[in-house]
């Protein structure tokens, strides 16, 4: 793909590897963890395990969704163009923008902790200093611009070193856990049911954060331009990366219910790993699981930047956003003027966050907004996949669950949380959330008036777009096709 002033991003510079670190870390799991496990223990109770898988099925959908999307349109805007093509131009414009507005609240989101936890390394008595633990996490969050500046290999590189330590760590202490005497709560069964909910509202919330949770995972589809054998490597990835996590979440929150109080999970706030890690190991655990989220942190800042980047990237390409911001540095190939822009648009809210209060209500208020967000742009992405693949639902089984009904219903479930949280969100995040998404229809009516041809899109088919890319024969010599000729697709 060309960007408006001739250059593109370069190409076939991760491999599958790759891929999935990325896709982990985009889904950050211990600073999910951390910053949400009390927030769902204040919404759901002990009924954490139970939200998590109940929003992992319907999140599987979308996750399929992706993977069959991506391997019939390659696009660093990945829903941004899809539900363009499929459903209507404005859909897909509203879906890109709830990205950029989502991954640019987390940017303060994410930064705020890193730099609490950063302090409390070095003093305890620090971390509650919400304008120097602003500024701290603002160097990291500079830091981590720099990186993805550098160019993708550099990215990757970086990622590889932080997702595999905090990775590492986290599986120790699970290991621990387990040889771990005395608990707090017995292990029950229940967790798992839905019978721990305070009706459709409570499931709602519970839902809601469990989705910012799994956020994150489709990094990959953004960096498909950029990865080898992208058609197939992004969705495998996607796939590995969310399975990686489901199984992480699950395991923490568990732990966290048998080992530790109600009153110290909600005491404990966004350093509630850090208690269980004192829990497990005294003395040094608290610290060394700090480490722990403090480098998923910084990861999914990374991989974070690199979604709304190459987002933006995109709608400057097809002129939908100014121009400039699909220009690529000439030396790193990366979107510059987008990632410049990202960051004075980053360095603002860090000033108001700064001014806003506790980190853990800037946090609340974050993570709840960019639920809606989340919930708004994958169920767009659900329905773009069965309309995109409508003609091939009813060749098979496999085609007919998998393309069909699975995203369809994970779509449906993302809708349905979008609108029962309604209701139940502060006025602080619904401004964010609502009022953000409502902002992206300025440029959307301004871009749509100056005649941008991506507001009139070639339709995407599957079934077309299949039958005329043949797969290469180093990929797949033999790969098995339909009794109609089109070749048969890998989800």
């Amino acid at each position: 793909m060309r960007s408006s002033t001739g250059r593109g991003l370069q190409a076939n510079v991760l491999g599958t590897s790759d891929t999935v670190v990325m896709a982990v870390a985009g889904s950050a799991p211990a600073y999910s963890l951390a910053a949400t496990t009390a927030v769902l223990f204040g919404a759901v109770g002990h009924a954490g395990p139970a939200a998590l898988l109940y929003c992992a099925l319907p999140m599987l959908g979308i996750v399929l969704a992706y993977a069959r999307l991506g391997r019939i349109d390659v696009n660093a805007g990945a829903g941004y163009s899809w539900v363009g093509r499929t459903l209507h131009p404005f859909l897909g414009f509203l879906s890109g923008w709830a990205l950029v507005v989502s991954a640019t609240v987390f940017m303060v989101a994410g930064s705020l902790p890193a730099g609490v936890l950063t302090l409390s390394l070095i003093d305890p008595d620090l971390a509650g200093n919400t304008p120097l633990a602003a500024a701290v996490g603002a160097g990291w969050f500079l830091m981590m611009l720099l990186v993805v500046l550098g160019g993708t290999r550099l990215t990757a590189r970086a990622q590889l070193l932080l997702t595999g330590a905090e990775i590492a760590i986290l599986l120790a202490f699970l290991l621990a856990a387990l040889l771990h005497r005395g608990a707090a709560t017995a292990f029950d069964w229940s967790w798992f049911g839905l019978d721990g909910f305070d009706g459709t509202a409570g499931f709602a919330s519970g839902a809601l954060i469990a989705a910012f949770y799994y956020w994150g995972w489709d990094v990959t589809s953004n960096l498909s331009e950029e990865t080898r054998n992208s058609g197939r490597t992004a969705g495998r990835a996607a796939l590995i990366g969310f399975g990686v996590v489901f199984l992480l979440f699950e395991a923490v929150t568990v732990t966290v219910n048998v080992l530790l109080s109600a009153e110290r999970i909600e005491a404990g706030g966004a350093n509630v790993l850090a208690v269980l890690g004192q829990e497990i190991w005294p003395g040094v655990g608290g610290k060394v699981l700090v480490v722990a989220v403090l480098l998923s942190t910084v990861a999914t800042l990374e991989t974070t930047l690199i979604q709304v980047t190459r987002s933006l990237f995109a709608m400057g390409r097809d002129r939908t956003l100014p121009e400039r911001l699909g220009a690529v540095h000439r030396r790193w190939n990366t979107p510059w003027v987008a990632i410049a822009a990202v960051g004075v648009a980053a360095l603002v809210l860090f000033a108001a966050a700064a001014a806003a209060g506790s980190v853990q209500s800037v946090l609340r208020d974050a993570v709840a907004a960019i639920g809606l967000q989340i919930a708004f742009y994958y169920a767009l992405a659900g329905l773009a996949a069965v309309v995109a693949y409508r003609g091939l639902l009813l060749r098979s089984v496999r085609d007919f669950v998998l393309g069909g009904v699975w995203p369809l219903l994970g779509s449906a479930f993302m809708l349905w949380v979008f609108a029962q949280s309604l209701g139940e969100l502060s006025g602080t995040s619904l401004t964010m959330g609502l009022g953000g998404l409502l902002l992206g229809l300025v440029p959307m009516v301004v871009y749509w008036r100056k005649g941008s041809a991506y507001y009139r899109p070639a339709p995407l088919c599957a079934t077309r777009a299949l039958a005329a890319d043949p797969p290469p024969s180093t990929r797949r010599p033999r790969r098995p096709r339909r009794d109609d000729g089109v070749p048969a697709t890998d989800f």
